[in-house]
C-alpha cells in the first residue's frame, strides 16, 4: 500500500509543486492549509495534472485538537511542513506574527505527530538561516546567524527539531526522529503544463513574478535594488533553482530517511540549491532573451539585510540525498513565464 504524506501548505507555490512530484511518484497525499496565502484552485490543479485524487483539509497548523483528528483518521507515515509566513519585509514589520505562525505553528505540529508517533518530517527551511560570511558559497557547516524575524523562526524551528531529535539518544528511543531539514536557495519557475504557479498576493516580494508582472504590463517597472555591489555588474548575486527540481528534492529526503542513514534516526541539514549565482541583471537579460519582452527597469538604493552575493554549496544533498538540479535558467524563466501568460491574474 502507498505510503501517505502530509503536506502543510500544501496549496501553496511549493507545496502545490510538491504534492505533483508525491502523487507521479505514487504516495497518498494529505493536504492542510489555511487558504492565507493560497487557493484551493492550486489543489483542483494539481488533481487534474496528475489524474489523482488527494484529501484536503482547510485547518491552521496551530489548531491542534483539528490537526489530531486528521492524524486519526489518515494513516499518515511523514510530514512535509511547507506552512508559514515567508516574506522578508513584512517579518520585520509583524515579527509576533512570524513567530507565533512560523514557530508555535511547527511546536503544535510535532506534538501531535508524537502523540500519532509519527517520527519522519521534512522540514521546509532556508538559505536565510545562515549569517554573512566572507564565503559567497554557503555550506550546511556555515555558522547560523539569520539577520531577519523570518530567517530566525526558520532557525529557531531547526534548533527545536535538533534538540527533539537528539533527545531520542538521551531517552534510547525505539522509534527516534527522522528529519531533514532542507534549507533552499530562491525557487523559481512553475510546472511545465502552466496550470500551477506562484500566484503572490499584492506586489511581489519575489524577483521572478516581479519581472513576468512587468513583462505582461501588470506593474510598470522593476526597481533594482543597488548596482554598487562588489559583483560582476554590480548587481546582487543568487542562486535559482527551479521549483520542479526544489520539490524533487523532498522526494529524495523521504527516501533517503526510510534508507540505511538513518535507520537509528537523526537530523540533518541539506542545501538545495544550483551551486551557481545569477545576477539580477543577468536574470533580466535571460527574460527578455527568452520571452522577447522588453523589462522596464530602473536601479534603486540598496536594501538594508541584502548581502551582495549567496549561493549553495550542494555536494552534501548530491552525496546523501543524490538529488541534483537538472533545469537551466532558461527552463526556469520560460516556465514561469508560460504560467504568467496562461494566468494573468494568477489563480482568480
Amino acid at each position: 500500500m502507498a505510503n501517505t504524506v502530509l503536506v502543510t501548505g500544501g496549496a501553496g507555490y511549493i507545496g502545490s509543486h510538491a504534492c505533483v512530484e508525491l502523487l507521479q511518484a505514487g504516495y497518498k497525499v494529505v493536504v492542510v492549509d489555511n487558504l492565507v496565502n493560497s487557493k484551493t484552485e492550486s489543489l483542483k490543479r494539481v488533481q487534474k495534472i496528475t489524474g489523482k485524487a488527494l484529501t484536503f483539509y482547510e485547518i491552521d497548523v496551530r489548531d491542534k485538537e483539528g490537526l489530531a483528528d486528521i492524524f486519526a483518521k489518515e494513516s499518515i507515515s511523514t510530514v512535509i511542513h511547507f506552512a508559514g509566513l515567508k516574506a522578508v519585509g513584512e517579518s520585520c514589520e509583524q515579527p509576533l506574527n512570524y513567530y507565533h505562525n512560523n514557530v508555535y505553528g511547527t511546536l503544535v505540529l510535532i506534538e501531535v505527530m508524537c502523540d500519532a508517533n509519527v517520527r519522519q518530517l521534512v522540514f521546509s527551511s532556508s538559505a536565510t538561516v545562515y549569517g554573512e560570511s566572507v564565503h559567497a558559497q554557503y555550506s550546511e557547516d556555515f555558522p547560523l546567524g539569520a539577520i531577519n524575524p523570518y530567517g530566525r523562526s526558520k532557525a529557531m524551528i531547526e534548533d527545536i527539531l535538533r534538540d527533539l531529535s537528539a533527545a531520542d539518544k538521551l531517552t534510547q528511543s525505539n522509534n527516534p526522529w527522522k528529519i531533514a531539514l532542507l534549507r533552499y536557495f530562491n525557487p523559481i519557475g512553475a510546472h511545465e503544463s502552466g496550470m500551477i504557479g506562484e500566484d503572490p498576493n499584492g506586489i511581489p516580494n519575489n524577483l521572478m513574478p516581479y519581472v513576468s508582472q512587468v513583462a505582461i504590463g501588470k506593474l510598470a517597472q522593476l526597481s533594482v535594488f543597488g548596482n554598487d555591489y562588489p559583483t560582476r555588474d554590480g548587481t546582487g548575486i543568487r542562486d535559482y533553482i527551479h521549483v520542479v527540481d526544489l520539490v524533487k528534492g523532498h522526494i529524495k529526503a523521504i527516501a533517503t530517511l526510510e534508507g540505511e542513514k538513518f535507520q537509528s534516526g537523526g537530523c540533518h541539514a541539506y542545501n538545495l540549491g544550483a551551486g551557481r549565482g545569477y545576477s539580477v541583471l543577468e536574470i533580466i537579460e535571460t527574460f527578455e532573451k527568452v520571452t522577447d519582452k522588453k523589462i522596464n527597469y530602473k536601479f534603486s538604493p540598496r536594501r538594508a539585510g541584502d548581502l551582495a552575493e549567496c549561493f549553495a554549496n550542494p555536494e552534501l544533498a548530491l552525496k546523501q540525498l543524490n538529488w541534483k538540479v537538472e533545469k537551466s535558467l532558461d527552463d526556469m524563466i520560460a516556465d514561469a513565464w508560460r504560467w504568467q501568460l496562461k494566468n494573468p491574474q494568477g489563480y482568480s
